[in-house]
């Protein structure tokens, strides 16, 4: 079941202003555009593939994602292909040279097994030569430390009222597992809104082991969005992946 941050049409239509000014599309994008059918797991509003499409983008573009409120985002544009759905839900099988996770949507695979589904399936969907690309927040850096109630961010919506909203981390629970809460408030309605969620982090070890037991190979791996190397500081660990 998607978190209610993309279930309830309210907060899915916050989404792309929350979001506003993300560089990982910088690194995205050229990606997309070079690919003859792109494959986005977790595509939200749309967002990337309909940048690609402005772009001159003339090949398949398909977004999957389990949040029916998303989707209708994304789908009031009717450029690209919409699946509602997950990665145990469809049978793609080589129709895509480049499947990507963006915004950190790697993190939904909390267990074993549901990460170990994700990756089979899109090992499946990519050609022979095709590509993985996903990044993942780095448990080095210890982000959700700094998901904290004093840590407001201030956005608009499509009456011009302003929504407050801020992420507050739950202590770590076992291994690498850490969920967090997201509150919404805004002038009008009955009571603040939240949303619960629960992300996995995972070291680029253990992100290698699960890639190898799918029958896929890390081909190039960065701890920035501008190619730097990753280092134990690195905020993200930005992988590309390919069949092994």
């Amino acid at each position: 079941m998607a978190d209610r941050l993309f279930s309830e049409p309210s907060l899915a239509g916050l989404y792309d202003a929350l979001c506003a000014g993300r560089d990982d599309f910088d690194f995205y994008l050229p990606l997309v555009m070079s690919a003859r059918a792109v494959l986005d797991v977790g595509c939200g509003t749309g967002e990337l593939l309909h940048r690609a499409r402005d772009a001159g983008h003339k090949g398949r573009l398909c977004g999957l994602d389990p949040a029916e409120a998303m989707l209708g985002q994304a789908r009031r544009r009717a450029d690209i292909e919409c699946v509602l759905g997950d990665l145990e839900s469809v049978g793609w099988d080589g129709e895509f040279d480049l499947v990507v996770m963006t915004g950190n949507a790697f993190q939904v695979l909390v267990g074993d097994d549901e990460l170990r589904t994700a990756l089979a399936a899109i090992r499946t969907a990519l050609t022979d030569a095709g590509r993985f690309v996903f990044e993942t927040r780095n448990p080095a850096v210890r982000e959700w430390e700094r998901w904290t109630a004093d840590n407001v961010a201030e956005v608009t919506d499509t009456d011009g009222a302003v929504v407050r909203s801020w992420p507050e981390a739950e202590t770590p629970g076992e291994g690498d597992v850490v969920s967090f809460t997201q509150t919404f408030t805004r002038a009008g309605w009955d009571g603040p809104q939240t949303s619960r969620s629960t992300l996995r982090f995972l070291g680029a070890d253990s992100l290698s082991s699960f890639l190898t037991e799918a029958g896929l190979a890390v081909a190039d791996q960065f701890g920035d969005w501008d190619g730097q190397p990753l280092t134990a500081a690195s905020r993200e660990i930005v992988t590309v992946a390919v069949r092994s």
